[in-house]
């Protein structure tokens, strides 16, 4: 995979680990994302099914 493929799905993956944050903490489910340079820190549930069709997305040029 090119370089700028590799940061394209890593901004799609804590993109859209931010986002189930958001939302589930309107829902009751308590998930955290602490971002770094090259670790994220996840604590709490995550939709991994979400969390796939994003990655797939991402390497197929989707947004």
């Amino acid at each position: 995979m090119r370089e700028d493929g590799n940061e394209a799905v890593r901004a799609a993956l804590l993109a859209e680990l931010q986002r189930q944050a958001a939302t589930g903490a309107d829902t009751g489910d308590r998930l955290t994302v602490e971002p770094g340079p090259d670790k994220v820190v996840i604590h709490g549930p995550v939709d991994l099914d979400d969390l796939a069709m994003v990655v797939m997305g991402s390497l197929a040029g989707g947004p």
